[in-house]
């Protein structure tokens, strides 16, 4: 794994800044690539790279990579899994090879078939591939964006990155503040959304996204999509036979996920994941080493996270470590990453994985593998899924709101509708009242529901299909970036069998009943619920409502279900195709969502609300003044406010 920096000016032109100023900016990702760093540089672009060797550490895989002929450049972070099928048919095209990296792969396909290429990729990956003669840049990222790619693009020269720090410290850009996309992160916990995020004028791609730039006439950007998920289908086949596809699925995925040069081990949170992709990789991986990062439980009678992975490594008699977080080691880690990676955390469980992360990185392990994917592609998480049930029949009624405007209010950590009481009158003004979050949010929804009904145009049926794969582009893509972020920054690489291509496209594929049912017809849910309930009312009904709870699905949306609710199965085929592998504590297990006890921890950062000059000028004085002297009885506004506040004396002091 490995961080990818450069700038490439319109034809006729130099770039801004010298191959020294990239090298000082490249270097600004040595956490995501320790092993070595190159740059190439010609006319109007530079190139540059850090390593992370994984396969073939030899100086043949170093990158920038280029073609024999010298045309073309690659500066590539991601592992290609089916890398040896691919080099089959290049070698078949009379392409030879000099290394066993799979950078050499990327490079050689996307020089036979250009964007073509990526459709045959089955991997992470975040992609800059430069044609010299011709002056063009082909930019990629992965179908379930489990790596990263930032860009900013001016007038005569665009500038890329693998982590947005790089891009605004270059001397042309400059770190500016998106106050729309800091109202959309207290209300999703999300740095990025759609394309967009927290500094002004840096965007992302979006997972499956491509941006084919030419620069013949300044820097003209042709953005496309390279992958979706299909339509959903329903073949009639029952549950013990989907379970076995996904079975045979699920252990291909894992076997082709632990390809490595290096020490590789397993992320195990003692649920039903990572389970999963850990009693796999036991029969591939001898003497694998299992990891887990929890807080203990104040009550020992508590099965928490730690005690669960401790049954598992136990049957799966693995080499089984802990990293324990501490409140002291939270608030240590928590500043030292929002400044070490110039952006905030998403939830609070990023200080975990990180923790994690370096611990197996002390161990001499490089790669590790994690669950992340199973929730969002087998409907995992049984309160919004329920949600998105009750919502679906108030919209088959004729009721309720758009699809996109439901989950962007039931899965809130700060609501739209307290919003004017907790942001300056300027700021809200400035930003329309959350207009654009809202307009993202119904986009995202509107394509998920024309993929899954196999449609382009029209108005696609607002269904449960449509608000798992809504799961999937949002809850997923933030997932991932957590991992990303807290597993480079300790020079690890994280992979995850489920999110992966080929995979879900059969996980989609797949009707609901498979996944996710209730036991009992019909839903019990009152007319208010979720976060709609708390936009109602002054903004001391907001805040105290907000103070229940825990978070949710990742964005800490909770639901409340009436008592008489029926009960649900989750997972359903995921569950059954590895019921008799593993212990039935651990495929019954609900959702756990590597829990801690972060809302007593912020008090020792909350005076940073009173210090940032961004925190100052974004928030009104009373919600300051409230939240910094009680941040554990109002966390949810606490969290994403402090985060914010940390961020912005980053940048701005």
């Amino acid at each position: 794994m490995c961080g990818i920096f450069g700038v490439v000016a319109a034809r006729g032109r130099t770039p801004s800044i010298s191959a020294t100023q990239a090298d000082r900016l490249r270097d600004m990702l040595a956490h995501r690539g320790p092993d070595g760093a190159g740059t190439w540089s010609h006319e109007n672009a530079i190139i540059a790279h850090r390593r992370l060797a994984v396969l073939d550490p030899s100086p043949a895989g170093a990158q920038p990579m280029r073609t024999p002929d010298g045309r073309y450049v690659l500066s590539y972070n991601g592992e290609l899994y089916n890398d040896l099928e691919l080099r089959r048919d290049l070698r078949e095209r009379g392409v030879r090879f000099v290394s066993d990296c799979d950078a050499e792969t990327v490079l050689h396909a996307l020089a036979q078939w250009g964007r073509g290429a990526l459709a045959r990729f089955r991997g992470m990956y975040a992609l800059a591939f430069y044609d010299a003669r011709e002056h063009t840049l082909l930019l990629a990222r992965d179908p379930l964006g489990v790596k990263p790619l930032y860009l900013h693009a001016g007038a005569h020269e665009l500038v890329f990155a693998s982590e947005p720090a790089p891009i605004v410290a270059h001397p042309g850009v400059g770190a500016r503040p998106n106050i729309a996309m800091i109202s959309a992160y207290l209300t999703t916990i999300r740095t990025v959304l759609g394309n967009d995020t927290l500094f002004e004028g840096v965007h992302a791609l979006a997972p499956g996204q491509g941006a084919l730039v030419r620069f013949e006439r300044g820097v003209e950007i042709e953005t496309f999509d390279h992958w979706a998920g299909p339509a959903t289908r329903d073949d009639g086949a029952d549950e013990v036979a989907t379970a076995a596809l996904v079975r045979r699925a699920v252990e291909e995925s894992v076997r082709l996920h632990l390809r490595a040069d290096v020490p590789t081990c397993a992320l195990l949170s003692g649920g039903l994941d990572s389970a999963v992709v850990a009693s796999i990789a036991c029969g591939a991986v001898r003497g694998l080493r299992t990891y887990c990062a929890g807080a203990c439980s104040p009550n020992d009678d508590e099965i928490d996270d730690l005690a669960c992975a401790r049954l598992m490594a136990s049957t799966l008699r693995t080499r089984h470590s802990e990293a324990i977080i501490t409140e002291s080691s939270f608030a240590h880690d928590w500043a030292w990453m929002v400044e070490r990676m110039g952006v905030p955390l998403s939830t609070p469980n990023e200080v975990a994985i990180h923790a994690v992360s370096s611990r197996l990185r002390a161990d001499g392990c490089v790669v590790t593998i994690s669950g992340e994917g199973a929730d969002e592609l087998f409907a995992g998480y049984e309160a919004p899924m329920r949600s998105a049930l009750e919502h679906v029949q108030r919209a088959a009624a004729g009721g309720g709101v758009r699809g996109g405007r439901f989950e962007l209010d039931a899965n809130a950590w700060i609501p739209s509708g307290v919003k004017p009481a907790l942001l300056r009158p300027e700021v809200w003004r400035a930003i329309d009242g959350d207009a654009s979050l809202v307009r993202t949010y119904d986009d995202i929804y509107a394509a998920c529901a024309h993929e899954a009904a196999g449609s382009g145009r029209g108005v696609a049926p607002d269904t449960l299909d449509a608000h798992l794969r809504f799961h999937r582009r949002v809850n997923l893509a933030g997932l991932l970036q957590r991992l990303d972020t807290a597993t480079m920054l300790a020079g690890v690489e994280g992979r995850t069998p489920f999110a992966d291509a080929r995979f879900a496209e059969l996980a989609e594929s797949l009707p609901m009943r498979v996944k996710f049912e209730l036991a009992a017809a019909g839903v019990v849910v009152g007319e208010e619920h979720g976060a709609a309930a708390r936009t109602r009312g002054t903004l001391e009904h907001g805040v105290t409502a907000l103070a229940r709870g825990r978070p949710e699905h990742g964005a800490g949306g909770t639901l409340e279900i009436g008592e008489a609710a029926p009960a649900c199965r989750t997972k359903i085929a995921l569950r059954e195709a590895f019921r008799d592998a593993l212990p039935r504590e651990i495929v019954e297990r609900p959702k756990a969502s590597f829990p801690l006890p972060f809302q007593g921890w912020m008090a020792a950062h909350a005076p940073a609300l009173s210090r940032s000059a961004l925190s100052q000028e974004v928030f009104t004085p009373e919600m300051i003044e409230r939240v910094q002297a009680e941040p554990s009885t109002h966390w949810r506004f606490a969290w994403p406010m402090i985060n914010i506040a940390m961020w912005g004396e980053r940048w701005w002091g």
